[in-house]
């Protein structure tokens, strides 16, 4: 049983161990960018308001070493910031995939596992100070959402709805729109999905990342890349049932299928380029929540 009280087995491994010092990682690269919304683009909007002060409280890791009250800090001997009355809290909304392709996956761990170790790692980051943490899932009918809430139960009921949630095949365009329409004022739009399936989505996410930020978070299984000579296999469409019999020990099938993969890749890094998302691939092989970091990081304001 893990830290959240969930029964961990070999078919559903979950994400992993989220060390403390793979969190704080994660924890300062979310920090910039939520610091960066809230006294840059965010702020920007309110201008006039931010020369009253609030407030002064300690410092936490990723706070605007601007904002530091050095008076404060020289007296206490502990380094305290200062905060205004223009500062906002901040949404950050996760757009979680659940459809039935999210349950695949052949190496360390299923696509689902990584997922639930997205919304666990970045939910953690995104409530600190009071912000807000919203969800809108998808992978059966209609998509299902969590009102943005504050602190660890925000946390709890959106990985509790992420457990609950039926699957299918999943409409992320019908998700999207449902996001643009729940997030009135800006917020960090954070998709989740494995993105497979029709690219009805990119409307939808153009207008979305028009008004908020927003980041995609892609989750791969190397076995969707290429094939491993194995001989004749059954492969089965999660989302659709359909069955194709294979046989991988054949080359030019094996370089067929890697080069189909390809081509579907790039495709889906020119769409998501050509609406202005950032964009980053997890695996379920390795350590994905390092990678969420970095690129956290390389993308996060300045």
């Amino acid at each position: 049983m893990d830290a959240l009280g969930v029964e961990r087995t070999p078919a559903e491994p979950g994400p992993g161990t989220l060390t403390p010092e793979s969190l704080r990682a994660l924890e300062l690269s979310i920090g910039r960018r939520v610091d960066g919304l809230l006294s840059g683009d965010y702020r920007s909007a309110f201008s006039g308001l931010g020369s009253e002060l609030f407030q002064v409280r300690a410092y936490e890791p990723g706070d605007d070493v601007r904002r530091i009250e050095w008076n404060v800090t020289a007296r206490t001997g502990q380094t305290h910031v200062r905060v205004e009355l223009a500062e906002r809290v901040l949404v950050t909304w996760l757009v979680m995939d659940m459809s039935e392709s999210m349950r695949f996956g052949t190496a360390d761990r299923r696509k689902t596992d990584v997922a639930e170790g997205v919304a666990l790692a970045v939910g953690t980051a995104a409530t600190r100070r009071g912000n807000r943490l919203g969800l809108v899932a998808f992978g059966h009918d209609e998509p299902r959402f969590r009102r943005p809430r504050q602190g660890r139960r925000a946390l709890l009921l959106a990985l509790e709805a992420l457990r609950e949630s039926p699957r299918g095949t999943g409409d992320m365009g019908a998700a999207l729109k449902l996001v643009d329409a729940l997030a009135i004022q800006r917020a960090l739009c954070i998709v989740v999905s494995d993105f497979r399936g029709p690219m009805n989505w990119r409307l939808p996410l153009l207008r979305l990342a028009s008004r908020h930020p927003t980041v995609a978070v892609e989750i791969r299984d190397p076995r969707e890349q290429e094939l491993t000579d194995v001989g004749e296999v059954n492969l089965v469409d999660p989302e659709t049932g359909r069955q194709l019999r294979v046989d991988t020990s054949d080359p030019e099938i094996r370089a067929r299928f890697a080069e189909a993969a390809a081509a579907e890749r790039r495709e889906l890094v020119q769409m998501l380029a050509s609406v202005g998302v950032p964009h980053v691939a997890l695996s379920t092989e390795g350590d994905w929540l390092r990678q969420l970091a970095l690129f956290l990081r390389r993308t996060s304001p300045t």
